[in-house]
């Protein structure tokens, strides 16, 4: 169900040092760093294992507390019925369902913002042919 988690830091080149280090002895590693033009002008890093980013961090002190969650689904065609469900349900948009190409080539996911702040998205990893 849960496809990554991430937090917000306050600052992005102390956390990412410190989660370097404890990854290592976990088995995992800095998978992916986000540059910041493609979110909002900030920075984040992406930590896992076997190549996927499942724990993130992204810099921005104004949103600590708040996290951002996204689950996983089987198909593009769930990613836009979770965000129509969300945006009934009350929530903000906050990225409507689409291609996310700098995540990798196939990264479809919508993103919405929950009743309490937080950042909530569904995410397709599959080629559209596969959904």
């Amino acid at each position: 169900m849960i496809d990554h988690i991430g937090i917000p830091v306050s600052d992005y080149a102390r956390s990412k040092a410190f989660y370097l280090a404890v990854s290592t002895p976990i088995g995992a590693a800095l998978v992916m760093e986000v540059p910041p033009e493609f979110i909002d002008g900030k920075h984040a890093a992406g930590f896992g294992r076997h190549g996927k980013p499942s724990f993130w961090i992204g810099d921005g002190e104004e949103s600590i507390g708040k996290v951002h969650v996204a689950f996983t689904v089987d198909s593009r065609a769930a990613v836009d019925a979770f965000h129509a469900a969300a945006l009934a349900a009350g929530a903000t948009d906050n990225g409507a369902p689409g291609l996310r190409p700098h995540y990798h080539e196939h990264y479809y996911g919508a993103f919405v913002i929950d009743p309490d702040g937080h950042n909530i998205e569904a995410v397709c990893h599959a080629p559209e042919s596969a959904t």
